[in-house]
């Protein structure tokens, strides 16, 4: 198995990582994107897109990446709130008004992004194929009742997240999501990075290949135990109730791909996730096109929701508006010990079964990684942790206690 692309000498080790994960760690079609000031580092790419077809993975093959998704919906609420046009400390109300139903007309802006709104699922029964259907899916949210008292505490909205916080981009910038992204973003920015996908992109796509949970020896976190024990549960409501979205493959189809689903549903690759956190890497700017301001990326990488046990998935998380940070579980049951390790000052979002994107503004660096087969955790695994982990130490960085956060 060939690996191809580029990569600076004093990065040899991300290429090294990167070559174990194929031969020891089950990596089946990945790529891998680092950026150093601006300057592409590592550009890595290889293996098989489709298993079925013995399809290689080329530079051209783009992937789900799932809540990797997460992060473009953050970004362009953000670019709306640096601009003046969007508040985030306001009620969603004053953007949304008929979002005020069922006891959530207190609900901050700030609450969608930091997880906190009690939409973590929908009590409701969703028909089949709601997920492709935004006014049936947003119309939904806005009359529900939440899950727990809005503001106190959070649970991880996996799957709700992208249609609050997207209706609130729409209603504020008079733009659908998908287009809001690639006017303000992707344009731009040159990134082959879609959250609705051309139909003559879609011979490009590697299907995702979901982890097999009942193979002997694989730990199943408690999220999907309880989900599956439990429908009625916030994790069974999060993962269970999408309309068919998680059934059979369904994520894989041309409709999928086509609609917007802003929580999950992004196609890109390793340069797509490195390319749209570079400018956030450099305080919002990159070459001719500012993003934010950097006082605005100050913002994104403050922390604003912590909790010792997130209501959806079970484990400590902690956020900042919209983004994930640093977070270290490997004290817990060896079935929930997902962690991601970054420095503190790094902002970005993990996708369902290990893909990856994030910016770190002290070191100036962005990163990708994205593959087709997932881990059975919901975030990161060891793949993608081995090449944050190579690339923090070819910059010079430590770690205080062996296998935490990374430290200058």
């Amino acid at each position: 198995m060939s690996i191809h692309g580029t990569h600076d000498p004093e990065f040899v080790e991300v290429l090294a990582e990167f070559e174990r994960n194929f031969a020891e760690r089950g990596e089946i079609g990945a790529s891998v994107t680092v950026t150093v000031d601006g300057k592409t580092v590592v550009d890595l790419w290889g293996g098989t897109a489709d298993p079925a077809t013995g399809a290689e993975w080329t530079e051209e093959t783009l992937v789900d990446v799932w809540s990797c998704t997460k992060g473009a919906t953050a970004l362009c609420a953000h670019i709306l709130d640096d601009r003046g046009a969007l508040d985030l400390k306001a009620p969603v109300a004053k953007y949304w008004p008929e979002f005020a139903q069922n006891g959530k007309e207190g609900v901050l802006v700030q609450h969608l992004l930091d997880h906190q709104a009690g939409l973590a699922g929908l009590a409701e029964q969703l028909p089949e194929g709601a997920f492709y259907d935004w006014e049936l899916m947003t119309s939904a949210l806005a009359a529900a009742k939440p899950l727990w008292t809005p503001g106190t505490t959070h649970g991880y909205h996996g799957l709700t997240f992208g249609f609050l916080v997207g209706e609130v981009v729409r209603r504020v910038s008079g733009q659908p999501l998908a287009e809001f992204f690639d006017t303000e973003i992707a344009g731009p920015l040159e990134l082959d990075f879609w959250l609705s996908l051309p139909e003559e992109q879609e011979t490009r796509v590697a299907p995702t290949i979901p982890p097999d949970l009942t193979k002997p020896g694989t730990l199943v976190p408690s999220v999907y135990m309880i989900a599956t024990g439990d429908p009625k549960s916030t994790p069974g409501l999060m993962l269970l109730n999408t309309g068919g979205y998680m059934v059979s493959g369904e994520f894989n189809s041309r409709r999928a791909h086509a609609s917007t689903i802003g929580s999950v549903g992004a196609v890109t690759n390793a340069r797509g996730l490195a390319g749209m956190y570079r400018p956030l890497a450099l305080g919002g700017t990159f070459g001719d096109v500012r993003l934010v301001r950097p006082n605005q990326v100050a913002v994104m990488g403050q922390v604003t929701s912590a909790c010792s046990v997130d209501a959806a998935v079970l484990v400590p998380s902690r956020f900042a508006s919209g983004f994930l940070k640093s977070s270290d579980n490997r004290h817990l049951a060896p079935n929930d010990q997902e962690s991601i390790l970054l420095a503190e000052d790094a902002f970005g979002h993990s996708g369902m079964g290990g893909a990856l994107g994030f910016a770190d503004p002290l070191a100036k660096v962005s990163f990708g990684y994205a593959m087709n087969q997932q881990g059975a955790s919901i975030g990161i695994n060891a793949r993608g942790q081995s090449l944050v982990d190579a690339t923090y130490r070819a910059l010079g960085y430590h770690q205080v206690n062996a296998g935490g956060s990374w430290f200058r």
